[in-house]
């Protein structure tokens, strides 16, 4: 068996745990309990399965108690472990959003394309491999679709601005939403205080910051008291905290659009404009983090925001 991944119990059958995904802290997957039966939403990579079966054990359950299975969109941080854990779980259906499916049950071409992006060597390092998922077992989630999780209510709602192969959960007993990418990501390590820093994720290739922003009111109109990030961990989705949120899809997409008028270095101008807004950011909520501390862990999200704001506009 693996060593225990860090997790935390929220309440109302949920668990919180670490995908340990390049490093701790970075994403995450929750377990939502429901009597004898389990839902796995969102599932880490192939190297996060042994960590979500261990902690299953720990709760005197096993992988034939896990009813479903529940990326919210198929970017291979949140659905990379998929078809792992649908092998080992005899009993489990992938609910999956419509644009998402013929991915899950086909991985080549995800695959292929996360290999140009990243090369052969890195995926094998981060991802592991691709397992296909039997078409019978996979139920597409259009928006609005209801799920009836052992008496408990899940309504899915197509959320794009992300990716247009993503939705986001509300569960009606904690009265939170399971928000994938589109409520942005929120580190803790970040900060101290009672207000987390938080911002938009602009990762290649279907970033659309009109569509963002109307998924965010989408998600608020529904007076969530939580918003489980991937990214990382429970949040109360104060007003503050969403017109942090909303102010940095209009930062990141000004920033780009800035930068516009010359390709040539356009990408890592604009990396260094994002960095620049995110040091100030913590500055104002005074991070406990020095700037060189800060500006090591955010490199990978700033690269690929960057990246994903580079394709945003060639298109």
């Amino acid at each position: 068996m693996t060593h225990p991944a860090q997790h935390q119990d929220l309440g109302h059958g949920i668990t919180v745990l670490d995908a340990e995904y390049i490093q701790p802290g970075i994403a995450a997957v929750y377990l939502m309990q429901q009597g004898d039966q389990v839902a796995i939403i969102e599932t880490g990579t192939a190297f996060t399965v042994p960590h979500i079966l261990e902690l299953l054990q720990q709760r005197g359950l096993s992988a034939e108690n896990i009813a479903y299975v529940i990326p919210t969109h198929v970017h291979l941080d949140h659905a990379g472990g998929a078809g792992e854990l649908m092998a080992l779980c005899p009993n489990a259906q992938l609910i999956i959003h419509p644009f998402g499916a013929r991915h899950m049950i086909d991985p080549g071409r995800l695959q292929q394309g996360v290999i140009a992006v990243y090369g052969e060597e890195n995926f094998k390092q981060y991802y592991g491999e691709l397992k296909p998922i039997e078409a019978e077992r996979v139920i597409e989630a259009a928006d609005n679709f209801e799920l009836d999780f052992n008496g408990r209510k899940l309504v899915f709602l197509d959320t794009p601005g992300h990716a247009k192969h993503h939705f986001c959960i509300y569960d009606e007993t904690s009265n939170g939403i399971f928000t994938g990418d589109t409520f942005g990501l929120s580190y803790p390590n970040l900060t101290d205080g009672d207000e987390p820093f938080i911002f938009a994720t602009t990762t290649p290739v279907q970033f659309d910051p009109e569509a963002m922003l109307n998924s965010i009111d989408r998600l608020m109109a529904l007076k969530p008291e939580k918003m489980y990030l991937t990214h990382y961990s429970a949040i109360t989705p104060t007003q503050s905290v969403v017109e942090q949120l909303k102010d940095s899809v209009l930062a990141f997409k000004t920033i780009a659009e800035k930068e516009r008028p010359v390709a040539k270095d356009r990408q890592q101008r604009i990396e260094e404009r994002m960095m620049e807004y995110m040091l100030t950011q913590l500055e104002t909520l005074q991070s406990p983090l020095s700037v060189d501390e800060i500006s090591a862990f955010l490199k990978n999200d700033v690269t690929l925001n960057a990246q994903g704001l580079e394709v945003w506009l060639n298109k």
